[in-house]
């Protein structure tokens, strides 16, 4: 069976991680996944069709990865506990607000990938 779409997780959370590849999997997306910087920056090299972006995962190198991803016109969603999303806001295509539900993920994936349910 052919994946919806390749999805690159970025999050140094195993326990995030592990929850957004199993609910997306489902769904039928393929799922990779990257705790550090360096392993997402290595990651990308495969040209995910959507990132989601935990924005604080390296301080200012993650806003440094999300502008690398934005440029590459790949669609990316952060993910956050923050409130203050703002200064993020023009380079990304969707905030995913931790904790969030499985059905939210799954949605915004979706809507990123262009995928119809």
């Amino acid at each position: 069976m052919t994946p919806l779409a390749r999805v690159l997780v970025v999050d140094d959370d195993e326990s995030l991680r592990l929850l957004a590849r199993v609910n997306l999997e489902i769904e039928g997306f393929e799922v990779s996944e990257a705790g550090t910087m360096a392993e997402a920056e290595a990651a990308l090299e495969e040209r995910p069709d959507v990132v989601l972006l935990d924005v604080h995962l390296g301080g200012d190198e993650s806003t440094a990865l999300l502008a690398q991803i934005h440029e590459a016109g790949i669609p990316v969603a952060i993910v956050t506990g923050s409130v203050d999303v703002s200064e993020f806001r023009s380079l990304a295509d969707a905030v995913l607000t931790k904790p969030y539900q499985p059905s939210t993920l799954v949605e915004v994936t979706r809507r990123l990938a262009r995928v119809e349910s």
